[in-house]
C-alpha cells in the first residue's frame, strides 16, 4: 500500500457519512481523491467544494475510476455493497485497499468469500458516528471527533493495511479504535445502536400532539434526536440484524416492565433501588470509558 501523500482515495457513495469522510480524507493530504454517486448534482457540488478532485456516477465512470484507485471506501448500504462488489470487484486495482461502513457485518462477510479478488484487501469498518441530516449537505467530519471506530479485520488482512486504516480513521478524530469478529460487532451493535434508534422511534410514534415539545425541558429531545430517521436504510439495518434485535428488545421489554409493576403496585423501595443500581451502572460505565479515553491519550 501506499503512502497517504502518494495515493488516489475513492468514496463510493457521498451522502452524509461518504461526504463527511471525505472531508477529512482531505485535510490529510492524499495525491487524489475520487467520487461516486448516483447523483451527477452530489458530484457537481463536491467538487465545487474542493471535497473531490474528480467524480462519476454511472457504470462508465466507474470503471474508469476503481483501477486508478489505492484506497476506497465503499459507504452503501449491506445489500449495495454485495451488489457494488459482485458488479465491480474485477474492476479494483490490483493490490487496492477496500473497506466499508456498514452498521452490521456478518451479513456481508457470509457473502465476501465468492466475491473477493485475491489481490484486493478488504479490511470492513463501522464508524460509530452519525447525525439526523441526510445527504451530502448534511456531511461534516467534526461528526467524527472522540467518537468510536469498529473494525471487522478478515484473516486474509495484511498488518500493514490495518494499520494504515487506523492512522486514518485516528486522525479523522475517532479516539477509540475496536477491533472484534463480525458476529461479536453485530451483537453489540444491537443494543448500543439499532436498539437505541428503535426506542427513540417508538416513543415520537407513541404520542400525536405535534405541539408537546412546549413542555420538554430537554430530556425528550435528547433521547428522540435520532428519531429523525433515514427510514429505508435503517429498516434495513434493521432486518439484517434481526435476531440480535429481537433479543435486545426482549430484554429492554423485561426491564421496562419491571418498572412498570414497581410504579403499579407502588413499590417505592423496589423502584429507589432499581434505579439506584442503574445510576452506579451508568456511572461505571462512563469511569471505564474514560479511562481507555485516557489509556489512548
Amino acid at each position: 500500500m501506499k503512502k497517504r501523500e502518494d495515493s488516489i482515495v475513492g468514496f463510493i457513495g457521498l451522502g452524509l457519512m461518504g461526504g463527511a469522510l471525505a472531508m477529512g480524507l482531505r485535510k490529510q493530504g492524499p495525491r487524489e481523491i475520487w467520487g461516486y454517486d448516483l447523483n451527477p448534482a452530489v458530484i457537481k457540488t463536491a467538487r465545487a467544494q474542493g471535497v473531490i478532485d474528480e467524480g462519476v456516477w454511472d457504470s462508465a465512470g466507474l470503471q474508469k475510476m476503481l483501477p486508478q484507485c489505492d484506497l476506497v471506501f465503499i459507504c452503501l448500504t449491506p445489500m449495495d455493497t454485495l451488489a457494488f462488489l459482485a458488479l465491480y470487484m474485477e474492476d479494483f486495482k490490483p493490490g487496492a485497499v477496500v473497506t466499508d461502513i456498514i452498521g452490521v457485518k456478518e451479513v456481508v462477510f457470509k457473502n465476501l468469500g465468492n466475491l473477493l479478488r485475491k489481490d484486493i484487501d478488504y479490511i470492513p469498518g463501522h464508524p460509530m458516528a452519525g447525525s439526523e441530516k441526510e445527504g451530502f449537505g448534511g456531511a461534516d467530519d467534526r461528526i467524527f471527533k472522540n467518537r468510536n471506530y469498529i473494525l471487522t479485520p478478515l484473516p486474509t488482512n495484511h498488518p500493514e493495511n490495518i494499520e494504515l486504516i487506523r492512522e486514518i480513521v485516528t486522525d479523522l478524530g475517532f479516539n477509540h479504535i475496536v477491533e472484534t469478529t463480525t458476529e461479536i460487532h453485530d451483537q453489540k451493535i444491537a443494543f448500543t445502536s439499532q436498539l437505541c434508534h428503535v426506542i427513540a422511534a417508538a416513543l415520537v410514534d407513541c404520542e400525536d400532539d405535534l405541539s408537546i415539545t412546549d413542555f420538554e425541558g430537554g430530556s425528550f429531545g435528547d433521547l428522540t434526536r435520532i428519531a429523525m430517521i433515514n427510514a429505508p436504510m435503517w429498516t434495513e439495518l434493521f432486518m439484517c440484524n434481526r435476531k440480535n434485535l429481537l433479543d435486545q428488545i426482549e430484554k429492554f421489554e423485561a426491564s421496562l416492565e419491571a418498572m412498570k409493576e414497581m410504579i403499579r403496585l407502588d413499590e417505592k423501595e423496589e423502584l429507589i433501588n432499581r434505579l439506584k443500581s442503574v445510576r452506579e451502572k451508568r456511572v461505571a460505565m462512563g469511569e471505564i470509558r474514560e479511562a481507555k479515553n485516557l489509556k489512548n491519550l
